[in-house]
This record gives structure tokens, sequence and C-alpha cells, in this order.
């Protein structure tokens, strides 16, 4: 297992003893490294790495935000002088957590868990180009965040230049059209309803024939979604009914 990790953060000494730690796992490939979030979003989109050590207390944007910059989030190790961003950091679903200055120890115990979640990301689900459903992407709504897996998304719904985003009791906003989505999205999970709306078919509680050919889902949440004519013809053949 080759793994390809970058890091970014703004100090070049915590750099140093990142790339020092890493000389001795042989299998964590280093691509890149960057010194704050504008630069290591381009490293990213660029790279695709999978695995990101990521500072957060950085100037001007901070880890969080580049983040919320991604579609499609590496495996993310936070790395932080500050022990009062640790509790926070595992709300975001990261990975593991490291307080500089880093031991071999603590930073060896955190690569084995990496390694054991990427072997287990490919072997369920292979390479793919599309996102897939234990992809996660990171969503900011006001001041609340959330790095949520794909999977767990019950539908998406159009609002005016934002996309609503359905998941555990959640609706927050992404600021990415529909169709921005929908090319991302596994497809055998994901319907496009009609023009406003896509659903997660494993969320779909029950389905009713409606006006003029339509149909109507009932979410597991309650929500009503109205496939169009068209979309009811392929959602029929697609489900077999």
């Amino acid at each position: 297992m080759s793994i390809k990790a970058v890091i970014v953060e703004d100090s070049r000494l915590a750099r140093n003893e990142l790339k020092e730690l890493l000389k001795s796992h042989s299998d964590i490939e280093l691509i890149g490294e960057a010194e704050n979030v504008d630069l290591g979003y381009e490293l990213i989109q660029k790279t695709h790495p999978d695995l990101l050590f990521l500072d957060i207390n950085m100037p001007e944007k901070d880890g969080f935000e580049l983040l919320e910059m991604l579609d499609d989030v590496p495996i993310t190790v936070f790395t932080t002088a500050f022990d009062e961003y640790a509790i926070k950091s595992f709300e975001y679903n990261a990975l593991d957590y490291l307080l500089k200055p880093i031991n071999d120890k603590r930073f060896a115990a955190a690569i084995e868990k990496v390694k054991s979640k990427i072997a287990a990301k490919e072997e369920e689900n292979g390479s793919s180009a599309k996102l897939t459903e234990s992809s996660q992407i990171f969503i900011k709504d006001g001041e609340q965040c959330w790095l949520v897996k794909i999977g767990e998304i019950s539908h998406f719904e159009i609002v005016g230049n934002y996309t609503r985003v359905f998941f555990q009791g959640h609706r927050p906003m992404l600021y990415k059209s529909l169709n921005q989505i929908e090319e991302k999205l596994p497809e055998g999970s994901f319907f496009r309803a009609n023009r406003q709306q896509i659903v997660n078919t494993n969320f779909i509680a029950t389905v009713v024939p409606w006006f003029n050919g339509k149909l109507k889902l009932t979410m597991q949440n309650d929500d009503e979604v109205e496939v169009s004519r068209r979309q009811s013809y392929l959602f029929k053949d697609r489900m077999s009914f």
C-alpha cells in the first residue's frame, strides 16, 4: 500500500518535524506541502492525496476553512499546538489529532489508523472517479460545521443559489449548484427526481402514484418529493416497478 500525503502547515519547523517523522514510514509518500490554506487547496486539487496533515491555527484562513473549500475531503489528521481544539476536531470527523510537539509513538499510532481506514475504503469501494458512499464532504452553514459521508445524505434540494443538504435531522446549505453535486454523486444510490431535488433511494420510505403519471416519494424524515413525469418513467425502470 502506497499512501499519498500532503502537509498544510504554516510553520516551516513543524513541516520539517512531520517530514522527519514520515521517514520511518516508507509506505507514506509525501507528495507536497503548503504553508497556507490557499496554496494547500491548489495542492490538494492538483494531487488528490489520500492523507492530509492539517494545521488548524493558520493566518488568514484556518484549517477548518480549507476543509470547507474541498469537494472530497482526504483522510485528515489535524496537527496543532493548541489542545483546546482537540474535542472540536473530532466533531469534524477527523481521523486523529496530534498535539505538537509530536512524539514518534503517537505519530505511529495515527499512521496505523490511516492505513486501516484506507484499506477498508479500498476493499469496500475500489477506485472511482466519482464520490463513493463513504466519501466525506465538508459543510459549513453559519457557525455550524459537519464532515458528512455521502451515504448518510437522504436528499438534496435547490434553494436559490444554494443547495440544501438533508442528513441526520440537519438541513444546512451548501454553496454549490445541484448540477455540480449530481456530477459527483454515486449513480447507484442517488436519483434526480426533478429539477429541484435529488434523492438517495436508500432513504425512500414510500412510493405512491401521483397526478399525470408522476410519482410521489416520502422520505424517511417524512419530507415529500414529487418525481417529474419523465423521471417517473426512469425511476420505475430503475427500481423494476
